[in-house]
């Protein structure tokens, strides 16, 4: 643990020696949203190879790019595709740039993802707001020595998602005329899609929503007392008696169709954040 720490501090500070004001907020972009950053104002860009130990996506459609600016008037840190668990890296590997974010300063964190939907109400590109989740990854970034001065040793899990930045994506898509479904994600390791048996099970637990990302982010974000909001893109609705095969083809061009909504929204929250100061 004491050279993971002295990873996330050399990256760290790798980045504080380059960039400008540190960033309030960190953004982090799923599969085929890379490109949701339109309405930054980028001041700096670093590939994640150029960035020490920072772990490099090796998944199509995640860039793998860090940028640093100004995205509706608040000093952001936007990560242009992710790390997932499934192209083998660790649950620490996955959550390191969560530790980085932290290091820089930023305070509230926003994960946005790609997910299998399974209310059937839904049409494929909803934006679903992320209430709660379930971690069926079998695993867990906070497992091994604890630093206490990250996080205490059992961070209580009872309000992972902020409710006030939940409020604030409320009333930001109520303003922006977006439909902005709610429920639970459940994150699995992937990256093999869910059978019908095992979506029949997700919703018998309470899932609304499935993906192979996002709960050991915010674990860690949690962990470190950072805010952190939930945004997903229902790629497509999963119905266990009609079940339609999906590819990641597919996935990828409704997520893109829907980046554009997304990033309005998270223009909106980032301005109503501002304006509270």
């Amino acid at each position: 643990m004491v050279q993971y720490r002295q990873r996330v501090e050399a990256a760290a500070k790798h980045l504080q020696q380059r960039v400008g004001a540190p960033p309030r907020v960190g953004i982090l972009t799923g599969t085929g949203l890379g490109e949701s950053a339109g309405a930054l104002t980028v001041h700096d860009s670093f590939d994640y190879g150029e960035i020490p130990h920072f772990p490099v996506s090796t998944v199509e459609s995640h860039r793998g790019r860090l940028l640093f600016g100004d995205f509706g008037g608040v000093p952001v840190t936007i990560m242009q595709g992710r790390i997932h668990l499934y192209e083998g890296y660790s649950p620490l590997e996955v959550t390191f740039p969560i530790r980085v974010m932290r290091q820089l300063g930023v305070s509230d964190l926003i994960l946005t993802n790609a997910a299998g939907g399974f209310d059937t109400t839904c049409r494929p590109g909803d934006i679903m707001l992320i209430t709660d989740q379930i971690n069926l990854t079998g695993t867990n970034a906070l497992i091994g020595p604890n630093e206490a001065d990250w996080g205490i040793r059992f961070p209580d899990m009872n309000q992972v998602y902020a409710p006030d930045l939940q409020a604030l994506a409320r009333t930001g898509a109520e303003s922006c005329g977006i439909r902005l479904r709610e429920g639970v994600y459940a994150g699995l390791t992937g990256p093999s899609l869910e059978t019908p048996a095992e979506v029949r099970y997700l919703k018998a637990i309470g899932a609304d929503a499935v993906g192979f990302s996002t709960v050991q982010e915010a674990i860690v974000a949690v962990h470190a007392g950072m805010r952190v909001l939930g945004l997903s893109i229902l790629t497509n609705i999963n119905d266990p008696d009609r079940p339609v095969p999906a590819t990641v083809e597919e996935i990828i061009a409704v997520a893109n169709q829907a980046a554009p909504r997304l990033e309005a929204l998270i223009r909106e929250v980032l301005r109503r954040m501002a304006r509270r100061g």
